[in-house]
């Protein structure tokens, strides 16, 4: 299984977080599991790994709970869902609502910004940088293709294209870049959610030739293992 740099889903910031909790090195146990399950459990999920993925989160919550940190908690909760998000995945991030009452501002406006909801200017500024383009444009402004071109890592790039496309703004050529950027990646469970969008777009345009080869790659993708 690939294993992710920690902490890449676009500024939740748990990375940063726990590091900010030791002292020095070593790094207490509690963290390094933590760190290393989100890890696991974020390829998990976009490797369509739904057990391991299941197992790998209830683990990285158990060891942040060990701490008390409520904060950690609902980051940990915002990062699943963020990865659900980027997989076109929409629905009610229960496990942070359960701790909306406990999160800071930053956390609030995260998952906020998960749903789609139109930001304020004021929930924009604590939105991580990656994100903020397509919060301004979910706002009511506007953003362009190559702006999403150029949000790293890929997939930061990823969740704004599926928030974009979540509150009816994302082009098809913005979905092509979803698509391509899932593909570049390995990542299947977003791939196949990406291309069934445009599966779905050629045929409603007419197109049964272009939506029989979306399919055929879709076909492609779901023999791998």
């Amino acid at each position: 299984m690939t294993t992710l740099r920690f902490g890449l889903l676009a500024g939740v910031a748990l990375a940063a977080a726990l590091a900010a909790c030791a002292g020095g090195p070593p790094p207490p146990d509690w963290q390094a599991n933590a760190r290393s399950a989100i890890d696991r459990a974020v390829a998990a999920h976009l490797l369509g790994d739904t057990r391991a993925e299941a197992q790998e989160f209830a683990l990285a919550r158990s060891e942040v709970a060990r701490t008390g940190r409520m904060d950690l908690l609902a980051r940990v909760e915002l990062t699943r869902c963020a990865a659900r998000v980027a997989s076109l995945a929409f629905g009610p991030c229960e496990g942070f609502e359960a701790l909306r009452g406990d999160a800071a501002a930053g956390e609030i406006a995260y998952a906020d910004h998960l749903a789609a909801r139109p930001p304020t200017r004021e929930r924009i500024a604590l939105l991580p940088a990656a994100q903020q383009p397509a919060a301004r444009a979910i706002a009511g402004g506007e953003v362009s293709l190559s702006s999403l071109r150029n949000i790293e890592p890929a997939l930061s790039r990823l969740l704004a294209v599926a928030l974009l496309f979540q509150s009816g703004k994302a082009s098809p050529e913005m979905i092509a870049l979803a698509v391509d950027t899932a593909s570049a990646q390995g990542w299947r469970r977003p791939l196949l959610a990406w291309l069934e969008v445009q599966a779905l777009h050629a045929e409603r345009g007419g197109s049964a030739g272009e939506a029989q080869r979306i399919r055929r790659r879709m076909d492609a993708v779901q023999s791998a293992r």
